[in-house]
């Protein structure tokens, strides 16, 4: 049986990636740095595995999409200001999503976004660049439609408090 041709890079690895001198295979520490984790967007050597999430609620059914890291501080900031952008506008919008679920996902969110700041720039591998980060989320105008379930539920508390004696 013929061994499959992987081009340079590419492909499994040979040797065992932990080979100390003298012959003897020493694994990394667990939570050592010993391989540098690489941005799946644009190949960025300084990247945090996290997930980012967005929800909809639509009345009575909602929807959960995430995304998986490892991103580096660039790419993982655009992946967080587009995840939340669109949790802002659509997931406010059905009883359960107003209440925990959207909150939820806005604060896993924000816990990202901290993550990645904190990370260091990195530059981009050659020939990828790093993902859009467009403008921070409270400066684009749609964001602020969270306003409206966001008033309404306000309202409705104040209703049941002011009526219930």
């Amino acid at each position: 049986m013929a061994t499959p041709h992987h081009p340079a890079g590419h492909g499994p690895a040979t040797g065992n990636p932990y080979d100390a001198p003298g012959g003897q295979a020493h694994p990394p520490a667990w939570g050592s740095a010993a391989a540098p984790t690489i941005c799946r967007a644009c190949g960025g050597q300084t990247a945090v595995n996290f997930k980012v999430r967005a929800h909809t609620g639509i009345l009575i059914m909602m929807r959960f999409e995430h995304l998986d890291g490892p991103f580096c501080r660039d790419c993982g900031l655009a992946v967080v200001r587009q995840m939340t952008y669109r949790s802002l506008i659509l997931g406010w919008w059905g009883p359960l999503s107003l209440v925990v679920l959207n909150p939820l996902t806005l604060v896993w969110n924000l816990v990202a976004h901290f993550k990645y700041r904190a990370l260091p720039a990195s530059a981009p591998v050659q020939g990828r660049t790093h993902l859009d980060t467009g403008p921070p989320v409270l400066r684009r105008p749609l964001a602020y439609v969270a306003l409206i379930p966001l008033a309404w539920a306000v309202w409705v508390v104040t209703q049941i408090v002011t009526h219930s004696g």
